[in-house]
């Protein structure tokens, strides 16, 4: 039987655009609350005005500060109560041979993709444990984080550190009732990567899973019975090649 999320709180980041905005979507549609956060005000305030201000909250900020996840975490408390779902989406990608990157970019990469998660992780727990009721971390990885392709070292090697982070949470907050799940599509449209190594408007785009793709797949995992875990999700799309 499916669990109903209806009445639970969810923060999202990475929420402005992509896997993170159609995760709002469809957690609200389901009755969730959630915070949003991402770099861009101007995104998250329009689709807040679109989700409604009693569903949605906006949290500007940048997840490679660690006390920004603290804020985010804080205002979906003070906003709607509780804490029950962290979905540490938010993640940047580029594209290239290990000398072809420059400082800036690997940095970035390592910062956003990994700390990132991280910090949003900690965030999380420990408001999970505080309420003492359990609750569900959510990692939006990437297929390339069992395997990595040509051109993608850095990258490949950022989703390889979420594998393995999330499969040691697994392992330490089973027990106190906190599931932690691995989402790892494969490609899939959107802004990623764009000027980066993909091109805006490319047709192999129009081959890839979609940003609702990802999203369902979210959702079904959060809405599993409370005995139920999901470790690892794949997902690729029926056109593309694995």
């Amino acid at each position: 039987m499916r669990r109903s999320l209806d009445g639970t709180v969810a923060v999202v980041t990475g929420a402005s655009a992509g896997i993170g905005a159609a995760t709002a979507y469809e957690l609200v549609a389901a009755g969730v609350r959630v915070a949003l956060g991402a770099r861009r005000r101007e995104r998250l305030d329009e689709l807040v005005s679109e989700l409604g201000t009693h569903r949605a909250v906006a949290v500007p900020g940048d997840v490679r500060n660690p006390r920004y996840s603290d804020d985010l975490v804080a205002t979906a408390v003070d906003r709607f109560g509780r804490l029950d779902i962290v979905i540490a989406n938010a993640g940047v990608g580029a594209y290239g041979g290990i000398l072809d990157l420059n400082d800036d970019v690997v940095h970035e990469m390592v910062e956003t993709n990994y700390l990132g998660t991280v910090w949003s992780v900690r965030a999380g727990v420990r408001r999970m444990r505080e309420q003492g009721d359990g609750g569900d971390l959510i990692i939006v990885s990437s297929v390339a984080g069992f395997r990595g392709g040509g051109d993608e070292a850095v990258y490949a090697g950022t989703k390889h550190a979420q594998v393995g982070l999330a499969g040691s949470l697994d392992r330490e907050l089973r027990e106190e009732g906190i599931r932690v799940t691995l989402i790892c599509p494969a490609g899939t449209s959107t802004e990623f990567a764009i000027g980066q190594g993909r091109e805006d408007g490319s047709p192999v785009l129009g081959t890839y899973l979609s940003p609702d793709d990802v999203a369902h797949a979210i959702r079904v995992v959060l809405e599993q019975p409370r005995s139920v875990r999901t470790t690892v999700w794949q997902l690729w799309s029926m056109q593309q090649q694995s």
